[in-house]
Formats: C-alpha cells, structure tokens, sequence
C-alpha cells in the first residue's frame, strides 16, 4: 500500500535540498500529469492565471514517486502561508489517506527556533493535525506529523547554514574564495536599499554560498546547483545537521532503511540509487 506524505517548505531552494534527500528512498521526480498518482490530482490547478495574476507562479507541489511512497513538496514563503497551504491543500484531497505531514522551516530572523515553533503551532491548531510537542519530533499518529526548524532545531540559521557545512567537505576552496570576496566588499559603495538583504541575520552566509552556486552553475539558481552538485554525497551525509533533516524525513514518511547510524548511508544503495542523489531528473 502506497503512503502518501505531504511536506510543506519555505522556499525552492528547501524543497529542492529536501529532494535530494529523500531521493535516498529511491524516489523519482513525476514529470508527466499522466503519470501522478490520482489522489495528487486536486492539488494541480486547472486554470490559468492563478488569482487573475499573470506574474504569479503556479502553485503546483513537487512530486516524488516509488512503489511504496508518494510525496507531494510544496513551497510557502512565512509562517501564515505555511499553514494556509498545508489547510488548503488538505481540503482538496482525501486527508485521512495522508500518512504523514511535514514542516520544514528556518530561522533567519532575530526569532528563536523555538519562538518560531510555538507561533507555527498557533497558526496550524485549528487544521487539527496532531502537534508534535518538540522541535524535530514526529507524532506517530494518523496522520504522522512534525516540525523541523533548519539547520538544527537549535540555533537561528538556514538552509545556507547546512550548505556552508556541505562546502567545507566538498568545495573548501571555492568556499575560502567567496568568503574573501564577500568579506571584502565595500558597503560605502552600495546603498541601503542594496544592502537590505545582506544585512539580515543570514545575509553574508547566504551571498557566499550563492557565490559558490554561481560559480558551479553560472547563471543558475540556487536549487539547480542543490540539485547538480555535490552539496549532497557520501561526505556530507554524515554531517549531523544533514543527518538530523534525514531521520526527521525517515519518521515522516515512515522509512527506516537509511537512518543515519552508520558513517555512510550510502553503501547500502544500489548503483541506480547512487544516480539519484546526485543526477537531475531526466
């Protein structure tokens, strides 16, 4: 029997580093409407515009599929959206089907992770989900359901927190060069309107690893080059950071084939699930 899980992410960039991850299970991208499982099939809008807005961006879910398990990642920018889409998307589909659902979001303000836990908490109470009672638990109810705060549960940080542990590992020297080369920009050059994103809590770390991915996929987004390159191996799977995302997915969508107690999760794969952590989709 298929479980269905349903994983809701701040941004792109989340959803596709999350992908990587769970290409682990050996998932595979569905590309085709023809070939998504009905039960996803109310998620997809049917018209467009979405809202009468030409600009706006089609809010279909990523999917991923396997024989046991079939996924659906959405991307919501803050807290009110992530709760609004994970309702939304509930209301559309047979919700006592869903096996599990997941949160997955940062910290890069001046908030706490618990801080932004207990307001993401207020926010979903009334869709009636089982609450997890701590950061990067998993409730093992019906449907399962937790929270995880990047990078680590612990600390304010984001995405770009995990990445810069991954470019230690794997791209140390492009990873000393974009720290020169953001460390030595020249702020009285630039104004204030330039420099709001910089200035923010994660900005520095962000510039430097979009400085990496721009070098690794020149004139690409972020999420490409998550999805390339080797921010994701056997190197950096046994990061605990990385590992702390990975056993927080394996209870959401109840797969324990890969829990992170050994030094590389990797050697259990076979070959064409090799290819999957690291090739794009075709």
């Amino acid at each position: 029997m298929v479980r269905y899980c349903y994983i809701v992410a701040e941004g792109p960039q989340d959803i596709e580093f999350l992908i990587r991850l769970l290409k682990l299970y050996g998932l595979h991208r569905v590309i085709k409407l023809s070939a998504l499982d009905k039960f996803w099939e109310p998620l997809v809008p049917k018209t467009f515009p979405v809202d009468d807005d030409l600009m706006k961006r089609v809010p279909v879910p990523t999917f991923l599929a396997n024989s046991e398990l079939s996924i659906a990642l959405h991307s919501a920018i803050g807290i009110t959206r992530l709760a609004n889409t994970v309702e939304e998307s509930l209301a559309l589909i047979q919700a006592s089907e869903i096996f599990g659902v997941g949160f997955v979001l940062d910290a890069d303000s001046n908030e706490t992770p618990f801080d932004r836990f207990s307001e993401l908490i207020n926010k979903i109470t009334p869709i009636g989900l089982p609450l997890p009672s701590e950061l990067g638990k998993v409730t093992y109810s019906s449907p399962r359901c937790g929270i995880f705060i990047m990078p680590n549960n612990l600390v304010a940080g984001t995405l770009e927190d995990i990445l810069f542990e991954c470019a230690k590992l794997n791209y140390p020297d492009l990873l000393e060069l974009a720290l020169n080369y953001v460390s030595s920009i020249d702020t009285s050059q630039l104004s204030k309107d330039d420099l709001r994103e910089l200035n923010k809590p994660a900005g520095k770390n962000k510039a430097v690893i979009s400085s990496i991915s721009s070098i690794l996929r020149s004139g690409r987004t972020l999420q490409v080059s998550i999805q390339d390159n080797r921010w994701l191996d056997e190197n950096t799977l046994s990061l605990e950071s990385v590992n702390l995302i990975k056993i927080f997915l394996d209870k959401i969508t109840g797969s324990g084939k890969f829990c992170v107690g050994v030094k590389s999760p990797l050697q259990n794969l076979t070959s064409d699930e090799r290819l999957l952590t690291s090739d794009s989709d075709n």
